[in-house]
């Protein structure tokens, strides 16, 4: 059977072409302001890698924030569920896992099918997401991905106090003028999402083996601040953006 996942999330789309539950292609695009034509852009990407065109399609699904946008889509399935199948299809001994998109944190407690048992959010709080770190990062004049290099260097611990992103860039241009190291500063950045995140993780239990998947996977250091806080070591998939999309697309084929 050839399905389709589809992760309309508010920065990026992802799409997954599987074939008999394998990937046969994938392709992530931009969002920008316009997710039904990048959802078609990475379809065709997706398609093409995959040596595949739409009609040998049997069945599409579409998560995500934009996923009522997608309009080749059969149906629609919840984050929680796709990730949770996506996650034991690359990490089958994963119980709880924790997506960090741009605009919303999900812990979801998930059993050996795959299933999602319990799941939370953060009530849309900036201070626990990917903008977080963007809006941070614009105020120390770097790339989130320069946050990696800088956390790496730090050799002081700084606290932060401001949970809220408003407060937090206030007391971050204080930093600055007081002169304190850039890499400090990162690293008590990284330290305020992780407490974030580690408060909508402890409202579902953790219980190993973790995983943390979504685009700010991809940052070394707020992964090193959560696995400190919980004292716990984290899995991170090869391509953590991509985990949503692959379950909507094994969901698709069962």
């Amino acid at each position: 059977m050839i399905t389709a996942g589809v992760d309309a999330g508010a920065k990026t789309v992802k799409v997954v072409v599987m074939k008999d539950k394998n990937i046969a292609g994938q392709a992530l695009v931009a969002a920008g302001t316009d997710t039904k034509a990048a959802a078609n852009q990475a379809l065709d990407e997706a398609l093409k890698a995959a040596g595949l065109i739409k009609d040998d399609l049997q069945k599409v699904l579409a998560t995500g924030v934009g996923k009522k946008q997608i309009d080749f889509a059969h149906d629609e399935v919840t984050d929680a569920d796709a990730d949770a199948k996506g996650i034991a299809f690359f990490m089958p001994g994963a119980r709880t896992v924790v997506d960090v998109g741009a605009e919303e944190t999900r812990a979801i407690k998930v059993d050996e099918a795959g299933r999602t048992v319990n799941f939370a959010t953060n009530q849309k709080c900036a201070a626990g997401t990917g903008v977080f770190l963007e809006s941070m990062a614009r105020v120390l004049e770097i790339s989130v991905e320069d946050m990696i290099d800088l956390y790496a260097q730090s050799t002081k611990e700084i606290t932060m106090n401001a949970h809220c992103a408003v407060f937090a860039e206030s007391e971050l241009v204080a930093l600055v003028h007081s002169q304190a190291a850039r890499h400090d500063i990162v690293r008590a950045v990284l330290s305020v999402l992780s407490d974030r995140v580690v408060s909508v993780i402890r409202r579902v239990g953790v219980e190993p083996e973790m995983a943390v998947i979504g685009g700010v996977a991809l940052n070394k250091g707020f992964v090193a601040e959560v696995e400190k806080e919980l004292n716990i070591k984290i899995a991170v998939p090869v391509e953590p953006r991509l985990v949503g999309a692959t379950g909507a697309a094994i969901m698709a084929a069962e």
